[in-house]
């Protein structure tokens, strides 16, 4: 389903809300707080503060909701849940531009402070959550009366995954799950659900069905014999990006783990490819943006130093590029500084060691502080990587890996990173068996990422660069 209008829909009318709010809020200082101040009616001028206002403020707005992860789900939002979010937004917004902007009037009495933050909350919250609430509601209804759905396979072909499918399809209000057919587990004759739905494939071209058919959600509905396979199902989606849902079982439903989303839809256990709350992930992405912006322009006189050194000690481009594999899966090419001779891997893929003699005099150099790794920032910007994250691996050494340990596929589920608590801890890998011991590094990463953590890796980073203990 195309994001991009609905988007729009929000985008548009939170940045006119910001515009209305603070003209009326303006108009509100002029017309009711100045006047108390001195005593009689202050015509209503517009000023250069007022026009800076409307040029920042809704930019401002703009951020904090992007922030704050609003625009995440632009489909799947609760209007109860939206109702809440825009408080505390509206509230911790009005609270930053009141200390910013409004602190410093003079006024009449202190109690003038609290008409001037009760009157902007208003305005800015009434303003904002009345068209959220008008496009939440229709796009709600909408779903509710199957006008809309999201693309949703079943894994699954026996009866656990019939009443399933029946369960959804007989709400009398659709919780927005197009069911367009299913893929089987095991290998049958013939299977229950194919009376229902057309089969699409199999469980191993579950990664194919996903990309023809657009699918957003998979429903994980086999029986109890096949829960086996769970774990390989759930390894397979992680590089896809789809929600994951799954039937629970009683064990399920009485350990807590069944949480309700939705009073008239099927209960199920949803898998969350959401690792850090959406607010922290959003304010990452933001810090990656701008450190590499300024790292960038700060150290663009010393990467002039480093392309003198390497076209001086060796023949060959300043910059070597590669393909590498990123989040869910997604191939993209990476950016270094030559750090080895032309033609080091004419022999194939190869990793670095030690006494590697491919590696230049100034590369080996660069390499203890890191310094091949500075035109990774690109990659940061272009959003193929972020400055915390598992290192990204070429195709060849990620198969080799899955191979011996199918779980480093959990990787997947974040951009890769400049530096990571793997690097850090355990430094390059010269083999597949010290990537892997690598690896538990990197998964205990993703078990606890947070902004903190992200904080402590690159103070630990920088104190690698500066005591030149890369290889």
């Amino acid at each position: 389903m195309n994001k991009k209008p609905q988007l729009a829909k929000y985008l548009i009318s939170d940045y006119l809300a910001a515009l209305l709010s603070w003209t009326c809020f303006y108009i509100f200082r002029k017309a009711y707080i100045e006047p108390l101040k001195f005593g009689y009616k202050i015509p209503i001028t517009i000023d250069e503060r007022f026009y800076l206002g409307l040029l920042i403020i809704p930019i401002f707005w703009l951020v904090l909701y992007y922030s704050s992860g609003y625009y995440r789900n632009v489909f799947r939002k609760s209007r109860l849940s939206e109702l809440w979010h825009t408080i505390l937004n509206c509230f911790f917004g009005v609270i930053v531009l009141f200390f910013a902007l409004i602190l410093d009037d003079t006024i009449q009495s202190y109690s003038n402070y609290y008409l001037s933050f009760i009157a902007l909350f208003s305005f800015h919250f009434i303003l904002t959550y009345i068209p959220r609430l008008v496009i939440t509601t229709s796009t709600t209804h909408k779903i509710h009366n199957r006008i809309i759905g999201f693309n949703t396979i079943i894994i699954g072909s026996n009866q656990q995954a019939v009443d399933t499918y029946l369960e959804i399809e007989n709400q009398s209000r659709s919780s927005g799950n197009k069911i367009i057919g299913f893929v089987n587990v095991n290998d049958k004759p013939r299977y229950l659900l194919e009376k229902y739905l057309p089969h699409l494939g199999m469980l191993e071209e579950l990664k194919n069905v996903i990309d023809k058919y657009k699918v957003e959600e998979v429903i994980i509905a086999i029986d109890s014999s096949e829960h086996d396979r769970i774990g390989r199902i759930i390894n397979m989606l992680i590089d896809s990006n789809v929600i994951i849902k799954a039937i629970p079982s009683m064990y399920d439903i009485l350990t807590g783990k069944v949480r309700m989303n939705t009073i008239f839809g099927t209960p199920l256990i949803q898998i969350s490819h959401q690792l850090m709350p959406a607010w922290q992930e959003n304010l990452k992405h933001l810090i990656d943006i701008v450190i590499s912006l300024l790292a960038l322009i700060v150290l663009t006189p010393f990467c002039i130093f480093l392309i003198a050194g390497i076209k001086l000690t060796s023949r060959g481009p300043v910059f070597y590029s590669h393909e590498r594999i990123g989040r869910y899966g997604k191939p993209f090419t990476i950016f270094k500084f030559r750090s080895m001779y032309v033609g080091a891997e004419k022999n194939g893929p190869e990793l670095s060691s030690k006494s590697d003699d491919r590696v230049t005099k100034f590369g080996r150099f660069m390499r203890k502080h890191r310094l091949d790794e500075i035109p990774n920032f690109f990659n940061v910007l272009k959003g193929e990587m972020s400055l915390v994250g598992p290192r990204p691996e070429r195709k060849y050494f990620k198969d080799r890996i899955i191979n011996k340990a199918p779980h480093y596929i959990h990787l997947l589920k974040v951009r890769p990173g400049i530096t990571s608590w793997g690097q850090v801890k355990f430094g390059y890998a010269e083999n597949v068996e010290e990537m892997i011991k690598r690896l538990k590094y990197d998964l205990i990463y993703i078990d606890n990422m947070s902004l903190y953590v992200d904080f402590k890796i690159i103070i630990y980073t920088l104190i690698t660069i500066i005591r030149g203990r890369g290889k």
